[in-house]
């Protein structure tokens, strides 16, 4: 039952990272074309802050966002050097059950910190301090989200270590996508 429940929320959590990580694609995209402009109107017409204003709040959500669909695809960096000279079920309880677990510890750091930092942010009214002086809350706020995201997305797979490592299969090994 938990197990079905999990493969459900795998599905809807994998949609929603496929998703962030196509924004994230079109925000990289902006950003070239932003900086493109902005180096054009400084030489021609002189300052121009909008252009990096966006360009580092896009960069900022390009980076926290894409994070977790990359932990979700497992196509992050990894060096299994060691892992790779593992017996199978040493290798499961590394990549698959340690390996998250600290993850979500750090994740857990970085949730409660930045929102400390958004919230507070949120409090005194911050704002940019360019002449544009936008809201800085909103844009805090997207890191948080992030690691919540990417803390969800490492629940999933330490269950699916556990579940493996009690001679259970993952969704990926008998072919079921969702």
């Amino acid at each position: 039952m938990f197990i079905k429940i999990l493969r459900k929320l795998d599905y809807w959590i994998g949609s929603l990272s496929q998703h962030l990580l196509l924004v994230c694609g079109i925000l990289v995209l902006l950003m070239a074309f932003l900086s493109t402009f902005g180096v054009i109107m400084r030489h021609s017409a002189g300052a121009e802050p909008y252009s990096y204003e966006f360009s580092t709040m896009f960069l900022l959500f390009s980076g926290v966002l894409a994070v977790a669909g990359v932990e979700f695809l497992d196509q992050h960096v990894r060096n299994d050097l060691l892992a790779s000279r593992f017996p199978r079920t040493m290798k499961i309880i590394v990549i698959n059950i340690i390996s998250p677990l600290l993850a979500m510890t750090f994740c857990t750091v970085l949730i409660w910190k930045s929102m400390d930092n958004a919230l507070y942010a949120l409090s005194i009214g911050q704002t940019s301090q360019s002449t544009w002086r936008i809201p800085i809350a909103p844009v805090k706020l997207v890191i948080p989200a992030g690691f919540i995201l990417l803390e969800i997305i490492l629940f999933s797979k330490f269950v699916k270590g556990i579940n493996l490592l009690r001679g259970g299969q993952t969704p990926e090994e008998t072919g079921e996508t969702g």
